[in-house]
């Protein structure tokens, strides 16, 4: 797969989710198969969901670099996956993979999720909260 290819997947992801309210994609190619993508995503809730992943698509798609970082409309952390390995001390099965969940000191471990599996995560997220506040 061409890196152009790649940007032009998650462009596509993006508009399937009816959760969107609104979002912006930058993607820089780097080379034929490596590239790096920035993005805000605005949900219907007024939470965001910033990304970004530096990627190399020549062989599978290898995300070198990845962080899925999403926020209230408070800016409170609901969670973020990244691969940063600042979490070494912590023995996380996966490491360097790891999640954020409610604040920045508790980890998990991980496996490595890519957008459009952080996408339906939120999506069930919201779901149950629209569920929830019936």
């Amino acid at each position: 797969m061409l890196i152009k290819e790649y940007f032009q997947l998650l462009n596509e992801a993006l508009q399937t989710f009816s959760i969107i309210q609104n979002c912006t994609f930058n993607s820089k190619k780097q080379s034929t198969y490596q590239g790096f993508i920035r993005g805000e995503v605005k949900f219907k809730d007024d939470s965001t969901l910033y990304f970004r992943e530096f990627v190399d698509v020549k062989i599978t798609v290898e995300r070198d670099m990845y962080s899925y970082q999403y926020m209230t409309n408070s800016n409170n952390l609901i969670f973020r996956y990244d691969n940063t390995r600042h979490h070494k001390k912590l023995n996380l099965p996966n490491f360097p993979h790891h999640k954020h969940e409610g604040s920045q000191e508790n980890v998990i471990s991980s496996n490595a999720p890519n957008l459009v599996d952080v996408l339906q995560e939120i999506e069930n997220i919201l779901n149950q909260t629209i569920f929830i506040d019936s």
